[in-house]
């Protein structure tokens, strides 16, 4: 989802937080020397997003991209879960 729909769907409806599926995101995202991981993380904060990417990541044995995912967990505004229930619990948690 480019982050300009993002924007318009805050300005329409203030909504801030999204939930996409894995599949939603081209190969390319995970492989980090494409930069385009740590550019939607830097957007998101930047607009004050929250977005959680659902999927399986067991599959991926590259140690930068696992730690860049515990990293982004650790944030406000990237999170990598498992299923809806994990994504519901961490963008509905407004204490972090």
């Amino acid at each position: 989802m480019p982050l300009s729909y993002a924007v318009t769907i805050k300005k329409a409806y203030g909504c801030r937080n999204i939930a996409l599926n894995k599949e939603m995101f081209a190969e390319e995202f995970f492989d980090l020397s494409s930069g385009l991981a740590k550019e939607l993380a830097q957007n998101l904060a930047s607009d004050g997003f929250r977005l959680a990417i659902i999927g399986d990541y067991s599959g991926y044995i590259n140690k930068p991209l696992h730690d860049f995912i515990n990293e982004s967990n650790n944030s406000r505004h990237l999170y990598f879960v498992a299923d809806e229930d994990e994504a519901l619990k961490k963008l509905g948690d407004i204490l972090r």
